[in-house]
C-alpha cells in the first residue's frame, strides 16, 4: 500500500504527536475532525498505522552512552531468533539486519561506559553470537527519524 499526499501529511502529523487531536491535526491538513478519524481509521484497518507508541529520550533514564554493535552471528541465524534474542534488552534501541560481513547492527544506549559494557557481554553471551564488533558515539551529527519512526 502507497499512501497518498493527504494521508501521508496525517501519518506525518501523528508521528510527531500521536496525542494531537483530530480536529488539530484537520486543521493542520484541510479536513475536519471526523473526515481524519475515518482516515486514521481505514489506515488503522488497512495496517499502514500498526499502532500508537511513546519515544523516551535515553537522556531522561540516564542513558547518555551511545554505541553500534555489529553482530557476527552462527551459522543460519534467522531475524526471528536475533530479533527474539534482542528484544529483552531494553537498552536496545534499534537492530537490523545488514549487507556486508556482520549479520545486524544494533543500536545500543546505555548510562556510561560500564553499563554498555555489560550489555555488551550479554549480547555476546547470546546463543546465536559468534563474535561482536562495537563503537561508541562520540557526538551525534545528524538525525532526522527518531529510533522506530521512519516517517
Amino acid at each position: 500500500m502507497r499512501l497518498n499526499d493527504l494521508d501521508e501529511r496525517i501519518v506525518h502529523a501523528l508521528a510527531e504527536d500521536a496525542r494531537r487531536s483530530y480536529a488539530d491535526i484537520g486543521q493542520e491538513v484541510g479536513l475536519s475532525a471526523p473526515a481524519v478519524k475515518r482516515r486514521v481509521d481505514r489506515l488503522r484497518t488497512e495496517g499502514a498505522i500498526t499502532g500508537f507508541t511513546v519515544r523516551v529520550d535515553p537522556a531522561v533514564l540516564g542513558w547518555e552512552t551511545e554505541g553500534f554493535v555489529e553482530l557476527y552471528c552462527r551459522r543460519n541465524t534467522s531475524p526471528e531468533a536475533i530479533h527474539r534474542g534482542l528484544a529483552r534488552y531494553p537498552e536496545v534501541a534499534s537492530a537490523s539486519t545488514v549487507t556486508g560481513e556482520a549479520d545486524a547492527l544494533v543500536q545500543v544506549f546505555a548510562s556510561d561506559m560500564r553499563h554498555f559494557e555489560r550489555v555488551l557481554e550479554r549480547i555476546a553471551g547470546e546463543h546465536f553470537v559468534e563474535r561482536t564488533k562495537s563503537v561508541l558515539v562520540l557526538s551525534p551529527l545528524l538525525r532526522r527519524f527518531s529510533s522506530g519512526s521512519p516517517v
